[in-house]
């Protein structure tokens, strides 16, 4: 058994914080245990709640297409979130996504940890400001920082690398989604070429 799937096996049965009863399972990352790159996001969304799997919904599907442009096979990438479970409020028959809180994000971080130690990736690709945050600090702005390498302390040595999240691209205004895809497909490239310089 590899270290990924006995990870994935005891946190399927975490019990740390009140989201894991809430949501219908715990959603693991996905790929790899020798992937260069890790994308993290901040947490599954309602189609990633139901399959079980990390960026399967509009997001996941946005999130393949900037790889495809920027040259970045989605095998070379390890993908997971921040927060493991789904937090939402109902709205009728909708479930409608609620950003994690401090506490949620605390009670999963050992989880990304020992996934960032079992693949020991070239480089971290936070996707958002809640995922950017949870590991940079709370005084982080994804606006200032886009874009750049920086160091984090959770993974030391390996540079990070933190941009939008696929989800804003989508909920972007129509005159700027396309700006904005272009932006996350060039970190994505920028991404690329700084794993594979490293390895």
């Amino acid at each position: 058994m590899s270290e990924l799937t006995e990870l994935r096996e005891r946190a399927a049965a975490c019990t740390a914080c009140e989201l894991h009863a809430v949501g219908t399972q715990t959603v693991f990352g996905q790929g790899s245990q020798r992937a260069a790159i890790v994308l993290a996001g901040e947490q599954p969304g309602d189609n990633e709640d139901v399959e079980g799997e990390p960026f399967v919904g509009p997001a996941g599907k946005l999130l393949d297409r900037a790889l495809l442009r920027a040259g970045v096979s989605r095998e070379d990438a390890y993908v997971t979130n921040v927060v493991k479970h789904f937090r939402f409020k109902r709205q009728g028959k909708r479930r409608i996504h609620q950003t994690p809180g401090v506490e949620h994000v605390r009670a999963c971080l050992p989880w990304l940890q020992a996934e960032l130690d079992a693949i020991e990736p070239q480089l971290l690709v936070t996707l958002g400001a809640t995922a950017a945050k949870s590991l940079l600090g709370t005084s982080f702005r994804l606006t200032h920082h886009r874009g750049e390498l920086l160091e984090c302390s959770a993974v030391p040595g390996v540079p990070l690398l933190a941009t939008v999240h696929p989800s804003a691209v989508l909920r972007a205004p129509e005159d700027r989604r396309d700006e904005m895809l272009d932006g996350l497909v060039a970190d994505l490239e920028l991404a690329g070429r700084t794993a594979a310089a490293r390895k």
